[in-house]
């Protein structure tokens, strides 16, 4: 008895010891998990997702998490991201809105007019990025858009060029968010960037949207990556949080877009369902943040 009593003292004080030996281990990891973060990418966020929360609320959020850079602001809001000292990602503001795009010469003049008036204000303020569109479908043939498309780009590459500043077309879903978008396909994006012909032409490659429309994530990043200078996040389907309960496995296209070499944004665009939106941000950079 006088033995087992003495075995079950001794374990006792291994497990014991054990435990207390296991705290530094187990501090540093918590230290490690809820540190800064990597910065093998750079992280940013669109603001429209997060409404009704204001864009310097969401400014004083995001440097809380750690990063810095916000997307879709217009010239008129960008006093608000310098006052914080946040990056503006991806510029707006000289585009027409998702349908009424390139692809359509009616809107040709008004959209060379709206570029060439943003692209120097970007260059002055040491923004890089500027969305654009392709425009509705409205019955017209890809063929026939993509060649106005291009006629249309060609007009403002100059000024893109020459102010050191690239124009992004969005790839869109036409599926489920966005119906008769054209540019709703990353062959036919990677089509119109050979036609105009310029580096300063790049595609956003929304993940969530491709995910949609064509799937092949990884294989097509890694094949096509010249021509992506920009990508999105979102949860599919729902276009929610990038968590377990959807079907992109983000940690893995994550790292297929960091195994080549791309050093753009990842901006989370997804709509938080949690009450708590900013807990639901740090959670996605953390997935990301490779």
């Amino acid at each position: 008895m006088k033995q087992n009593s003495r075995r079950k003292s001794l374990k006792k004080l291994l497990l014991g010891t054990a435990a207390v030996g296991s705290l530094p281990y187990l501090e540093a990891k918590a230290t490690q998990e809820n540190g800064p973060l990597k910065g093998n990418i750079n992280h940013a966020v669109c603001h429209w997702p997060f409404n009704p929360m204001t864009l310097e609320e969401l400014c004083i959020g995001i440097k809380k998490i750690g990063f810095n850079a916000i997307d879709l602001v217009g010239p008129n809001n960008w006093h608000i991201l310098q006052k914080h000292g946040v990056e503006c990602s991806m510029c707006n503001g000289a585009d027409l809105g998702i349908v009424q795009g390139f692809n359509d010469p009616q809107y040709h003049d008004k959209l060379v007019q709206g570029y060439e008036e943003v692209i120097p204000l970007m260059a002055k303020a040491g923004y890089k990025n500027i969305i654009a569109f392709s425009g509705n479908r409205k019955g017209m043939d890809d063929e026939t858009g993509l060649k106005n498309c291009a006629v249309g780009l060609k007009k403002i590459m100059g000024i893109a060029e020459k102010h050191g500043v690239t124009v992004i077309m969005e790839l869109l879903n036409s599926k489920v968010d966005h119906p008769d978008y054209m540019c709703d396909k990353s062959a036919w994006g990677i089509e119109l960037c050979k036609m105009v012909g310029s580096d300063n032409l790049k595609l956003l490659y929304d993940i969530y949207h491709m995910q949609i429309m064509e799937g092949d994530l990884i294989r097509t990043i890694k094949r096509d990556h010249q021509y992506f200078g920009h990508y999105h996040t979102a949860g599919n389907p729902g276009r929610n949080e990038i968590d377990e309960t959807q079907e992109i496995n983000y940690p893995a296209v994550v790292r297929a877009i960091l195994d080549t070499g791309f050093k753009g944004y990842l901006c989370q665009e997804f709509v938080p369902k949690s009450k708590d939106k900013m807990a639901a941000l740090e959670q996605a950079i953390k997935i990301c943040d490779l």
